[in-house]
């Protein structure tokens, strides 16, 4: 339980953290967290780092690798973006949250490196460069034997990009942020390809044939050595288990049988793949199986395909762009039996909104639209007429906030239920803003609120 005196105090540095830059608006350059980790002392570079790029399946890898270096003996620190709930969520120690006391601690040993930071630059220290910056200053103090580190944003001009990283990933790229990343995958695919660090090793994802040669390029160009999925390593087989999935990885240097992974979506078994190639090039041989499958047994991801609640069945998903839909879709259809499924869907203005309705609606029999608490949430009349010109007046509904929507779905869903042979379930998804909001909202409902 956090102390009253703590809890004033996270809220005091979260408020002042927001009267940031936010971390949404983006002025492209290293100039700021260069000199604000150079006025630290380069805390970043006190450590090894695995650092990781994408589009999506980042904070998921980024777990995966954090748990494999974990059941390793390593001493691990990760950082990842967006929070679900917590800003604290963002900075993570031995596999949890950085206690209130070290945020506390850190911010009060940092924030007046932001204020002179401030004074010296033609923009002030943006919320995401200065959770960079805490993150790396923690990991350097606790101290950590390696960082996982993940973009926020891009790659090249991302603020985390001041590491040296050993081992640089790339997870899948799709389309995201086109007004800061460019508008082709191309022009993505080369920002984000900005990680890669001369002579380092560098893990990657399958992806599309055209961001594929610009990531190969950018190898070549640094001198890196390439581990890419379908040729150094690839999933060699794949089997639907009870919770999950269990999994076989052509490895690196050799071959994992037998691996249970407690997540659903043949995406997750892509990210084991990955997680596992980018610790074997960390360590440089081939793993402990049983280290391997311990590891992974334990690995969880909150947000991502994660079922809250029973009786009715609801899952709460992070996805918010088509990218995320289109997997969200396909594990629901191939890996779940429901009779029906209530969707409830709430998302962000500046993300595309119409595609991601369009890979739902096939696995989506009834639309509930609805808004998050998110000053840049679409309002719901927006995505209501959207909505319409994809599933139609009959399948789509409208509620004003997300607990009202959640309430509405859970109780249609549970009517069904009590009448019908089958099971139905609600999904809500949209934005990780929404999954974070979804999982505090049906902790209330179930009576056992934080």
């Amino acid at each position: 339980m956090t102390a009253p005196d703590d809890l004033q105090a996270l809220d005091a540095i979260y408020n002042a953290l927001l009267k940031r830059w936010p971390e949404t608006r983006i002025q492209p350059s290293l100039d700021r967290i260069a000199a604000l980790c150079d006025a630290l002392g380069s805390p970043q570079l006190s450590y090894p780092t695995i650092h990781i790029a994408g589009t999506n399946g980042k904070t998921t890898t980024s777990r995966m690798i954090d748990a494999l270096l974990r059941e390793l003996g390593y001493r691990t620190g990760r950082f990842t973006s967006p929070h679900l709930e917590s800003f604290l969520e963002r900075i993570s120690i031995n596999g949890l949250p950085i206690p209130p006391e070290g945020m506390i601690a850190t911010y009060n040993d940092v924030a007046l490196y932001f204020d002179l930071i401030d004074s010296r630059q033609p923009h002030p220290v943006s919320f995401f460069e200065a959770m960079t910056a805490l993150a790396f200053v923690a990991f350097a103090e606790f101290p950590v034997d390696v960082a996982v580190i993940e973009t926020g944003m891009g790659g090249e001009w991302d603020a985390t990009n001041v590491v040296q990283s050993q081992v640089s990933v790339i997870t899948p790229i799709g389309l995201d942020h086109q007004e800061y990343l460019g508008n082709t995958l191309e022009e993505i695919a080369l920002t984000k390809s900005g990680i890669i660090k001369p002579e380092s090793h560098v893990v990657l994802a399958a992806q599309p044939p055209e961001v594929a040669t610009i990531l190969t390029a950018r190898v070549i160009e640094r001198a890196a050595i390439p581990y890419r999925e379908g040729l150094e390593f690839s999933v060699a087989k794949r089997d639907l288990a009870v919770g999950g999935q269990l999994v076989s990885v052509n490895g690196v240097f050799g071959l994992y049988e037998d691996i249970f992974i407690p997540l659903y979506g043949a995406h997750q078994s892509t990210n084991a793949a990955v997680a596992l190639a980018a610790v074997e090039a960390f360590a440089g041989v081939k793993l402990d199986e049983e280290v391997v499958r311990k590891a992974f047994a334990n690995v969880d991801s909150p947000g991502r395909l994660e079922v809250i609640y029973r009786d009715p069945t609801l899952i709460v998903d992070a996805a918010h762009n088509p990218h995320g839909a289109h997997a969200l879709a396909q594990t629901l259809a191939n890996e779940f039996d429901f009779e029906s499924i209530f969707g409830v869907v709430a998302i962000l203005g500046d993300k595309d909104a119409l595609g991601v309705l369009k890979e739902l609606e096939p696995v989506i029999d009834r639309l509930v639209v609805t808004q998050s608490t998110s000053d840049r949430a679409l309002p719901v009349d927006a995505l209501f007429d959207l909505a319409l010109t994809v599933f139609g007046p009959e399948r789509t509904f409208k509620e004003p906030d997300l607990r009202t929507a959640i309430t509405y779905a859970m109780e249609q869903c549970t009517l069904i239920n009590q009448v019908s042979e089958g099971i139905s379930a609600v999904v809500v998804t949209g934005s990780v803003v929404t999954a974070g909001e979804t999982r505090a909202i049906v902790r209330s409902i179930a009576g056992y609120e934080e």
